[in-house]
């Protein structure tokens, strides 16, 4: 009942966003400006906070086993990503952009203010070991996906596997287990920048939607096929095998989010920068957002 209040929330902040889109107030500058907000300002804070607001709960030895999981996990989405154009029979074109689907979820905009809201800080410490191999795949084996039907050959770059995600990770890990002492206006002020995550990265969501017809989502089969495979036959499979092997309900937990978020919002950035097929990207990034407002609790309900 928790998380499904927390996805109704998580709604109107997109539906706020959806009519401010809709009524002239924001636009697509205004989104990709709220954007960068929330990849360089409150994502970071809202991981440095849950490190020294938190209780020190977690060993090191359990934030190892999610380190472990979090490798796991991306290793399997990695094999599914090249086996589900196969099985939808997608053209060569649609294929790169299925297989970036598949394997990038998104955990930022949508898994870290689910799990800091349903779950707690300790649960985000979980959650931010999954942004490492994450942001290392998308700018790596990402790219190279991209660049196989590009026009735009990309140059790999280490200052992009090096951002703000990574480093607020890296710094909110070292900062817990080395239960390093900082002043209380230093815990007030990344807690507040923290709380703007939620609003600011769902209104952002709201606004890119207002762009995409709902008929047009709705009426490609494919893709609405793939929709109900990733929302919620692999997160229900994955979190049961999970269950079954690790002895952690909150990472158990934890890892049902990352699985069951919807396609990055990454995915359509680099279809575009790199002349990719940034039409399908748009359209999953939308149609598995908007429905994983639903599917999240389902999963939730048949996995606990």
């Amino acid at each position: 009942m928790l998380l499904l209040q927390q996805m109704i929330i998580l709604f109107i902040y997109m539906a706020v966003g959806y009519g401010c889109a809709k009524t002239g107030k924001l636009d697509l500058e205004n989104s990709r400006t709220i954007s960068w907000l929330v990849i360089n300002v409150a994502n970071p804070a809202l991981l440095i906070s849950s490190a020294v607001n938190g209780e020190k709960g977690i060993a090191p030895d359990k934030l190892l086993e999610a380190a472990v999981l979090a490798v796991a996990m991306f290793a399997a989405l990695m094999v599914l990503g090249w086996t589900m154009p196969k099985i939808l029979h997608v053209s060569e074109d649609e294929a790169g952009t299925y297989k970036l689907m598949t394997i990038f979820n998104n955990i930022g905009y949508m898994g870290f203010p689910v799990i800091a809201a349903t779950y707690g800080n300790e649960a985000l410490l979980y959650a931010a070991i999954f942004t490492l191999p994450f942001n290392m795949l998308i700018y790596t084996y990402g790219i190279h996906i991209v660049n196989q039907k590009s026009s735009k050959k990309a140059d790999f770059q280490w200052r992009n596997i090096l951002n703000a995600g990574v480093v607020s990770g890296i710094v909110a890990i070292i900062l817990y287990l080395g239960n390093v002492p900082v002043p209380q206006f230093f815990k007030s002020t990344v807690s507040g920048f923290g709380a703007l995550t939620a609003p600011l990265s769902m209104m952002a969501i709201g606004i890119s939607l207002a762009g995409i017809r709902l008929r047009e989502l709705f009426a490609d089969v494919k893709l609405l096929v793939y929709t109900a495979v990733k929302l919620l036959v692999i997160p229900v499979a994955g979190t049961l095998l999970v269950v079954r092997i690790l002895d952690n309900d909150l990472l158990c937990h934890v890892c049902m989010i990352m699985l069951a978020t919807p396609v990055a919002s990454m995915v359509v950035m680099l279809a575009q920068q790199y002349d990719s097929n940034f039409e399908l990207a748009a359209k999953g990034v939308a149609l598995t957002t908007m429905l994983s407002v639903i599917t999240i609790p389902i999963v939730s309900v048949i996995v606990f």
